[in-house]
């Protein structure tokens, strides 16, 4: 991609092509583009603190507009996008192609729309005279799990004055989403002992110890979706806590009992309380099933690795932060979402926050990803009335 030139107003529109062009799959290093905005910062005479991630080749950026004084707003966006594999798409993923009123590549609407109207106002931010302070807080990693938030809150916290609200821009359609689920991801492994599958005397099978520990998964599923409605009022959709297998790998032949298998799972819940009461019940029966393999084979056995544990947006405390947007938006509906952000965990850190931003989470993921331009134009207007409300 190139360069990106500091003296050059960019639309919204041109920073978006700029990041889409950006191949920031998960599994790939975002360092490219965190690079070119740092560089593009430089050249403005802004300062901006690159937070490493701790396994290399990827990172978060903090970046800070305006006095350095608290009650500043913090505009939280992640730049790593889902994978394209297997997804039939018109047109080049990494190229921002218009058609019919609608921008399309990876990443449009989940979240580089976003960041792209923030970005965009960079320089009218510099030239504004803000009041409060406008601060970018950039992730890596969130599709995986929501990895780099922890490390870039907690730079954000020790590096700038306390902000006031935190907005996270997932594509909302520019309407407030005031709480969300939480998230546990878990993989579970059993090891098993290797034989021929005639001889089951002989080993242990990985694959049908994992069997029952997921089918307990299952059972414990059906019996939350089938709970009477009581959380109805809370608005999720489904209101229950869901209980999902992801992947499963295991084995290496049909005639031979499966040394090991391993398998991704997910508790999402609106109550830490009930989610970690799932995990209670499944690590009950794995270690009943554990203490049987040990004592047959005392190298085999039974794991579950905790891969995330990201609380929900609860919204309390958050009244700052809803008002805000509110009068920004001229939108004062809240909704509520079933999937996870990171909210939720800047709100554990004690700050106000809620979600909001341009484009709609049923176009994120989708083969043919887009944001309309309307929406994109919505975002730009509210970076612009954002501006304003921080000269006051």
């Amino acid at each position: 991609m190139a360069t990106i030139n500091a003296a050059d107003p960019a639309s919204a529109r041109e920073w978006l092509a700029r990041l889409v062009a950006f191949d920031t799959t998960s599994r790939n290093s975002n360092l490219a583009l965190i690079e070119a905005v740092e560089v593009w910062l430089e050249a403005l005479g802004v300062r901006s603190t690159r937070i490493p991630a701790a396994q290399g080749g990827k990172a978060n950026l903090l970046f800070s507009i305006g006095p350095e004084v608290e009650g500043g707003v913090v505009l939280s966006g992640h730049t790593d996008v889902v994978p394209v594999d297997g997804q039939d798409w018109r047109s080049d993923p990494w190229t921002l192609t218009e058609r019919d009123g609608r921008l399309h590549g990876r990443g449009t609407a989940d979240m580089k729309g976003f960041l792209a109207a923030g970005l965009s106002r960079v320089p009218a931010m510099l030239a504004a005279g803000l009041k409060r302070p406008i601060h970018f807080a950039l992730s890596h990693d969130e599709e995986v799990g929501l990895l780099g938030a922890p490390s870039l809150i907690e730079a954000l916290l020790a590096n700038v004055p306390r902000p006031g609200l935190v907005i996270v821009g997932e594509p909302t359609g520019m309407r407030i989403v005031e709480r969300h689920k939480g998230i546990m991801g878990l993989r579970t492994t059993v090891l098993g002992h290797e034989a021929h599958s005639s001889q089951t005397q002989l080993g242990v099978s990985a694959n049908m110890v994992a069997a029952r520990l997921m089918a307990k998964i299952v059972e414990i599923a059906d019996r939350l979706a089938a709970a009477p409605a009581t959380a109805k009022a809370n608005g999720f959709e489904p209101a229950h806590t869901t209980v999902t297998i992801g992947t499963v790998h295991g084995g290496t032949a049909p005639n031979i009992l499966a040394r090991e298998c391993s398998f991704i799972w997910d508790i999402r819940s609106a109550s830490p309380t009930e989610a970690h009461a799932v995990y209670d019940e499944v690590e009950i029966l794995a270690r009943q099933l554990d203490a049987g393999i040990r004592a047959r084979f005392p190298d085999c056995g039974i794991a579950t690795e905790i891969l995330s544990d990201v609380p929900p947006l609860t919204g309390a405390g958050n009244a700052p932060a809803i008002e805000l947007v509110s009068r920004l938006t001229e939108a004062p509906e809240r909704e509520v979402a079933s999937y996870v952000a990171e909210a939720g965990l800047f709100e554990r850190a004690g700050l106000p926050t809620v979600i909001c931003g341009p484009g709609w989470i049923a176009q994120a993921h989708q083969p043919d990803e887009y944001i309309a331009l309307d929406q994109l134009a919505a975002g730009e207007a509210f970076m612009d009335r954002l501006v304003e409300a921080s000269c006051r």
